[in-house]
């Protein structure tokens, strides 16, 4: 059985600050130092290894709830290989559990994702080197044509409980969020009937703010790519934002690539949300991890130019980022503090989508899902259910 603890590090605690502590892990497991030391004991002092990481932050590893696709693979791709490739490029960026987006497609591809998850799952002891696949985050077909970005119009329809019931069963309840517009035909209902199974998320909307407010009454509770795709937030019209703001238990997914939202908006949401409340989230498409060139996203052409990827019309496409290097962004360029960006990045979306009691944190019973930082947010190790998976030379800057 692994016997391991982190020493000297400054180490994530739940509320967003740092102390430092020691991290102990047995097994696949964050343990007490009670249960570690009757373990050690039991097994003997030579099994233990002990990692010091004087210097360095001790996070928990991160948690992308909303992000399509990476390394030449998308979600829509349908495949156990693209999730296998996806889910090793995010257990290599600091990115351990995961919880892919759909597009907007034809109901046949959607199903066809849905199988593929199922058995990337099913088969989940094969892929030790992949991020922890924990979901999947259903963005369309339910959403307002007027707003649908760089989604395919063609493929749009009315929000539909027994699509979603076939969903779920194809993939074996792994649906954790589904993404609406709640001005929508038949909306409201959708939501009050499901929102006690699954996490509602107001998105690609033309709401007002009494929409949206009796979107979240009904259940809803979380803004998708909070701007992008919905009406602004302004004094005499706050629509869906400032429903959202008003409303203490709904969450705002926050894109922090540098493009998709201005640094001062950024600082702005923090202030008015918290960092209770904020779920940072890539929203990357397949080009991320790439170089500049012509991709695709959802079917339509997409072209990537630094971090910037647009439609043919020039409609932003999703990002080509990475969360990792968003929370570096958001903490770097935006002003964040590094205790309020981890928290957005991987206690909020852990307690979104409902993985919390074993991801998010580094308290004991959780998966060991650990990443080592250096003082300029450089990746130093990174463990999967307490294994190394990735290290580079470990120290102070």
């Amino acid at each position: 059985m692994t016997l391991k603890k982190i020493i000297n590090g400054a180490v994530f605690e739940e509320n967003g600050s740092f102390a430092e502590r020691t991290v102990y892990l047995l097994g696949e497991r964050i343990a007490s130092q009670e249960d570690y030391l009757a373990a050690l004991e039991q097994a003997g002092a030579d099994s233990e290894e002990v990692i010091d990481a004087a210097g360095n932050y001790v996070i928990p590893g991160l948690t992308d709830i909303h992000f399509h696709g990476c390394m030449g693979s998308d979600c829509c791709d349908g495949t156990v290989e693209a999730f296998c490739t996806m889910a090793k490029y995010e257990l290599s960026q600091g990115v351990t559990s995961i919880t892919p987006a759909t597009m907007t497609m034809p109901q046949e591809v959607l199903f066809q994702i849905c199988e593929a998850a199922k058995t990337f799952c099913d088969t989940a002891d094969t892929h030790a080197d992949c991020a922890d696949l924990c979901g999947l985050y259903m963005e369309g077909p339910f959403i307002n044509y007027d707003k649908k970005g760089a989604q395919n119009g063609s493929y749009i329809i009315c929000a539909d409980t027994d699509l979603l019931n076939r969903l779920q069963e194809r993939s074996n309840n792994l649906f954790r969020t589904v993404a609406i517009a709640p001005e929508t035909q038949g909306a409201m209902a959708f939501i009050r009937e499901n929102s006690s199974r699954v996490n509602i998320s107001i998105a690609h909307t033309t709401a007002d703010y009494e929409t949206a407010k009796e979107a979240i009454s009904c259940g809803a509770s979380q803004l998708t790519h909070t701007y992008n795709a919905m009406p602004p937030f302004s004094h005499r019209a706050p629509g869906p934002i400032g429903a959202a703001a008003d409303s203490g238990h709904c969450m705002a997914e926050l894109i922090c690539d540098g493009i998709h939202v201005h640094p001062a908006v950024v600082r702005t949401t923090f202030k008015m949300f918290g960092d209770d409340r904020i779920i940072l989230i890539s929203d990357s498409m397949r080009a991320a991890g790439l170089a500049d060139g012509q991709y695709d996203l959802g079917g339509q052409n997409v072209t990537v130019k630094g971090n910037l990827a647009v439609l043919e019309d020039g409609t932003i496409a999703g990002s080509v980022t990475n969360l990792m290097d968003c929370v570096r962004n958001a903490v770097k360029n935006m002003g964040i503090a590094l205790g309020s960006a981890v928290k957005c990045a991987a206690v909020n979306p852990a307690k979104a989508v409902g993985i919390y009691d074993e991801y998010g944190s580094l308290a004991a019973g959780k998966v060991a899902n650990i990443v080592i930082l250096d003082k300029a947010l450089e990746l130093k190790m990174v463990f999967h259910r307490a294994s190394l998976v990735k290290e580079h030379e470990i120290g102070g800057n």
